[in-house]
């Protein structure tokens, strides 16, 4: 019953916002901007979002050889595709990361190691999306002249940067209790396991330019869409604003980020003194781009072996 109210919870969500956004957007005029060029762009973005997926395969890979269940590339990428489908259909932006996990674990590699690789994976991409925020601090400032955008954008991102740092942090505490008491005991743990990779001499490089390339490449996703409906819109103005979105749009309290990405898009264009209407649009765009791979992860899913075997196995008990 507390799934049942909780997907409601977050279908309402879902719904009550993208009511509110939709409200600033005339759908007809949208699709009268479609030409063959947008064809163009729109695949463009889709086979940049197929290369965001594979970049961010090369840094779980990584990370779950630090946490001991290694991954083979194809296998990976066959997970990853799979999961933007079921980021897509559960209740939530994050239900990939859960169908990740348990085929990780369903493949050997257990659910201890399974679980420390999908959330050090997950923590590392937040910490690199707040940097990257940061970072462009001082052009975003330059761009959102509204005071309350530029209070709202400051207070999200040192609310990340400081989980994430908080969370490194952790991990270096020496503390024997930490170790031991079931309440710290497994995040101590995916703590101490981020800090080895991130400031690892072999992988921690790789792994950071490899998390600051997914979060890259979405935006250059949301800039193939301003393209294609030819918005009036700079790809600077793209950089600055959609990582703060997606940063907000990552909490889970709504049906993959629908509804929450879209009113963030428009108040972040409002703010940022470029036509709310237009944030709809991309928002609405970028996430048909993401829809439409997440049906070809639908595919996978459906074809593959995993499908295929489910329910042939006993899953065990996560420990």
């Amino acid at each position: 019953m507390r799934r049942i109210l909780l997907s409601t919870a977050k279908i309402l969500i879902s719904g009550a916002l993208l009511y509110l956004a939709l409200r600033k957007v005339d759908l007809s005029e949208l699709f009268s901007r479609f030409t063959v060029t947008s064809l163009f762009w729109i695949g463009l973005a889709i086979a940049i979002t197929f290369l965001q997926i594979f970049v961010g395969v090369l840094r779980w890979r990584e990370i779950s050889a630090a946490c001991g269940a290694p991954l083979e590339l194809g296998r990976a990428m066959r997970y990853n595709v799979i999961g933007s489908f079921f980021n897509q259909t559960l209740p939530s932006a994050i239900g990939g990361d859960a169908v990740r996990l348990w085929l990780v674990a369903r493949a050997g590699a257990g659910w201890r190691a399974a679980t420390y690789s999908i959330f050090v994976d997950r923590a590392i991409g937040l910490i690199a999306l707040a940097i990257m925020i940061v970072a462009s601090l001082p052009w975003s400032y330059s761009l959102i002249a509204d005071p309350h955008g530029r209070s709202a954008l400051l207070l999200v991102d040192l609310a990340a940067i400081a989980g994430g740092l908080g969370f490194l942090v952790f991990g270096a505490l020496k503390w024997h209790w930490l170790k031991t008491w079931w309440a710290t005991h497994h995040i101590h743990a995916c703590a101490v396991i981020a800090n080895r990779v991130l400031f690892s001499r072999s992988r921690g490089p790789a792994v950071v330019i490899l998390s600051l390339a997914v979060h890259v490449l979405a935006v250059v996703v949301a800039w193939c869409v301003v393209q294609s409906i030819a918005a009036p819109v700079g790809f600077s103005d793209v950089f600055m604003l959609v990582p703060p979105v997606m940063l907000i749009t990552m909490m889970p309290i709504s049906i993959a980020g629908w509804g929450v990405r879209e009113a963030t898009m428009g108040l972040a264009f409002g703010f940022a003194g470029l036509a709310a209407n237009e944030g709809v649009n991309v928002s609405l765009l970028f996430g048909a781009v993401y829809f439409i791979v997440g049906a070809i992860g639908g595919l996978v899913w459906i074809l593959s072996a995993e499908k295929a075997a489910q329910g042939s196995a006993p899953l065990g008990v996560p420990q």
